[in-house]
């Protein structure tokens, strides 16, 4: 997979992608009430990205935390997205879990409501912070995936990238139902 640098990479690949899916769910704020299905397309497609970026997280953080060389030598992140980070998992797991929840019961359970709005606000907070602390290496680690510079399982990457994309879209077609479902309920008044 190419070590840490690898890990890295397809963590960074993979947060490109989550920025640009995550600017299209958040164009359906703007207005929920008409982009309802759209926001429930969206949110079940991120859910599999989402895993990914997780994943190559966690799976770094147990490579550092269990002293494999690779890992310590690349180093920590920096001492604030080290502690911001908990929350941002937390938060993360929080607004597409109780997303999903709301999709699949619908959106007339406001306990779960409440908690999808409070998660998300801890999350643009926290994730607004992650952001800042990373972008710059976006365009670096996209352009050496670009260019192949040498880093081994690159293939590895971009199929794993587009697995979880894909397995997205078909969560999402999947979910059509429940997306419809939300619409009708809130188009009766419920």
């Amino acid at each position: 997979m190419g070590g840490a640098t690898g890990d890295a990479r397809l963590t960074t690949l993979t947060a490109a992608v989550l920025l640009v899916l995550l600017a299209a769910e958040g164009a359906t704020l703007l207005s929920l009430q008409s982009f309802l299905s759209w926001h429930i397309y969206l949110g079940m497609l991120l859910v599999p990205v989402v895993g990914l970026k997780l994943a190559s997280v966690g799976y770094r953080f147990a490579r550092y935390y269990g002293r494999s060389r690779d890992y310590v030598e690349a180093g920590p992140p920096p001492l604030l997205l080290r502690l911001l980070g908990p929350v941002v998992v937390v938060s993360t797991l929080g607004l597409f879990a109780t997303g999903v929840a709301l999709a699949a019961l619908g959106p007339g359970t406001s306990y779960i409501l409440l908690l999808h709005k409070a998660s998300f606000v801890i999350w643009v907070a926290a994730m607004s912070i992650h952001l800042l602390g990373h972008v710059l290496k976006l365009p670096p680690a996209l352009a050496g995936e670009l260019r192949d510079d040498g880093i081994g399982g690159s293939r590895l990457r971009a199929t794993l990238l587009a697995g979880s994309i894909v397995v997205g879209a078909v969560v999402a077609l999947a979910t059509a139902p429940l997306a419809t479902q939300s619409v009708q309920w809130i188009d009766v008044g419920n």
